[in-house]
C-alpha cells in the first residue's frame, strides 16, 4: 500500500518540472486513482515505481511535449499503461485537433486504457492490435511516433519505419544504453538522431530521430526510403 502522503509529495515534485493547468491536473489525478485501482489485478507498472508514479512515469511522459512543439497528430507505439503517450493525449485535451492513437496489443492493458480516456477526456484512440498491423495505415497521417520501453533501437525502427519514412519524427524514452542501441542500430540504418538527456532520469536519454534510411545490402533490393 502506497502512503497518500509519499504520492502527494511525488506529485508536487512532477508537477514543479512540468506545471500543468488545473483542468490537466485534474485529469492526471483522475489517470493515477484509476491505475491504482487496475494495478490490483493487473500489473500495469512495476510495483516498485509506484512510490514515484508521477515523476517516473507521468512527468517522465510529459517531457515529450517541449520536445515536440505544436505537433498534434502522434502515434504511441506500444503503450501499455499510457506512458507516455496517454499522459500527452492527457495534456492536449484542450489543443484543437490534437489526438493521440495508443497502440497495445495487450488486451487487459488496451481494456484499461478504453477506461482512462473515457474517465480522463483524453484526445486519444485506442487501437489493440499489434503494431506490425497498424503503422503502415498511420503513414503518412501522424507528424510524432513515440515509444517507450517497448524495444531496442534496431527493433523499435523496423516497426516505426513506415511512419517516419513517410515524414515523423521519432521521440523515444531511452535507458541509459542509448549509445549501444545506436551503435547496433548504425549496422542496419542510417540515422539522423539527437540524443536528449531527459528532465527526470539522470541516466535517461531521449533520442529524437529525424530520419532513418535503411542501409543497401549487396544483393538485395533497398526498401522504400
Amino acid at each position: 500500500m502506497i502512503s497518500a502522503e509519499v504520492l502527494k509529495q511525488d506529485r508536487a515534485a512532477a508537477l514543479r518540472l512540468f506545471p500543468v493547468s488545473r483542468e490537466t491536473e485534474a485529469r492526471l489525478d483522475r489517470l493515477v486513482e484509476l491505475l491504482l485501482r487496475w494495478q490490483k489485478a493487473v500489473q500495469l507498472v512495476a510495483p516498485s515505481t509506484l512510490p514515484k508514479l508521477w515523476t517516473r512515469h507521468i512527468a517522465d511522459s510529459l517531457q515529450l511535449i517541449e520536445v515536440a512543439g505544436s505537433a498534434k497528430r502522434w502515434i504511441d507505439l506500444g503503450s501499455g499503461a499510457g506512458f507516455p503517450g496517454l499522459v500527452l493525449a492527457i495534456a492536449l485535451a484542450e489543443v484543437p485537433g490534437a489526438v493521440v492513437h495508443l497502440v497495445e496489443s495487450d488486451q487487459r492493458k488496451a481494456a484499461f486504457l478504453r477506461e482512462a480516456v473515457r474517465a480522463t477526456d483524453a484526445a486519444a484512440e485506442v487501437h489493440a492490435a499489434r503494431v506490425e498491423s497498424v503503422a503502415e495505415r498511420f503513414a503518412g497521417k501522424v507528424e510524432i511516433v513515440t515509444a517507450r520501453a517497448l524495444a531496442p533501437l534496431p527493433r523499435l525502427l523496423e516497426l516505426a519505419e513506415p511512419l517516419l519514412s513517410a515524414g515523423a519524427r521519432g521521440i523515444f524514452l531511452k535507458g541509459q544504453d542509448v549509445g549501444r542501441e545506436l551503435t547496433e542500430a548504425a549496422k542496419s540504418w542510417n540515422i539522423a538522431a539527437e540524443s536528449i538527456p531527459s528532465r527526470t532520469d539522470p541516466r535517461g536519454r531521449i533520442l529524437v530521430v529525424d530520419r532513418v534510411v535503411r542501409q543497401k545490402v549487396a544483393g538485395r533490393s533497398p526498401s522504400r526510403k
